[in-house]
């Protein structure tokens, strides 16, 4: 698979990533099957899986992505992960927590789960309005002095709160949601490709129940004839084509949706295509 780098290191990752919370939360596939999707997207070129200590059920299950990751990546050369602090999960509910406490005891968990010295990226996984963002960012700023993590990376943000945090440590990459029915990130995505930022698109196909949807825009189901490629293969390339430094990083729960997403580093959409998904109304209804 191509390779591109993140942000304006010299780490080389895939054109196209993978986003490992299907694997962990509520649906999740039995382990022995998660670990064999994890093996077949690394089978096909892709060497940048993501993560989060809160990819899991809920707080006693903190860490469960990690690990099945980490579990993986041992068997395997050249697989960079990468994962987040700044949630938690009481009783299966998402709650932001970017105090120092929580994102200092969240790092050694994480070093502990994926059995590592150093976490390769690092990533703030949402501003928190309970606590002054720079004062989470500075947090950040200490571990990475420490040595506990090599990069810096920021989730969920705007380019307003990109600059701020640039203006405390480096910033190698931005990771928010972006998709057909979700474009709001668009000028973020295109902010970080002017400034050598790696952009992580998230639910990269909508997700659940939105991604399920997609083969039945006529747009989509014609360029994806078209091409001989799916429909999701079709949107990841409109995804990858918004910015520069666009990497989608789908998930999957089956090998052969994990194999899919790689097959789409190689479908290059035209211009008059792009143009049609961006005319066409992706309702979410």
């Amino acid at each position: 698979m191509e390779t591109t780098t993140l942000g304006d290191t010299s780490d080389a990752i895939s054109v196209i990533g993978f986003g490992g919370m299907p694997l962990s939360i509520q649906g999740r596939p039995p382990e022995d099957v998660a670990r064999r999707v994890l093996h077949a997207a690394i089978d096909a070129g892709i060497t940048l899986i993501d993560t989060a200590d809160v990819y899991c059920l809920d707080d006693d299950d903190i860490g469960h992505n990690e690990r099945l990751i980490a579990s993986v990546v041992r068997e395997r050369d050249g697989v960079r992960v990468a994962t987040k602090a700044g949630l938690r999960r009481p009783r299966g509910a998402w709650v932001t927590d970017g105090s120092p406490k929580h994102i200092r005891a969240a790092c050694e968990q994480s070093l502990r789960s994926m059995q590592t010295g150093q976490i390769w990226l690092y990533q703030f996984h949402a501003p928190d309005a309970k606590v002054p963002f720079d004062k989470s960012v500075e947090t950040f700023a200490e571990l990475q002095r420490e040595g506990k993590f090599r990069w810096f990376g920021l989730s969920n943000v705007s380019v307003e709160q990109l600059e701020r945090a640039q203006r405390i440590l480096p910033v190698v990459s931005v990771q928010n949601r972006l998709n057909p029915y979700f474009r709001d990130s668009i000028d973020v995505a295109r902010e970080c490709a002017k400034r050598k930022i790696t952009f992580l698109a998230y639910s990269p196909v909508g997700g659940g129940r939105l991604a399920k949807k997609l083969p039945k825009f006529e747009v989509l189901q014609r360029i994806a004839q078209a091409h001989g490629a799916s429909p999701h293969t079709v949107v990841l390339a409109w995804v990858r084509a918004q910015a520069e430094t666009v990497v989608p990083i789908p998930g999957a729960r089956k090998i052969e949706h994990a194999q899919d997403s790689a097959r789409s580093a190689e479908l290059t959409l035209t211009g008059d295509e792009l143009r049609e998904i961006d005319g066409t109304d992706f309702d979410r209804g």
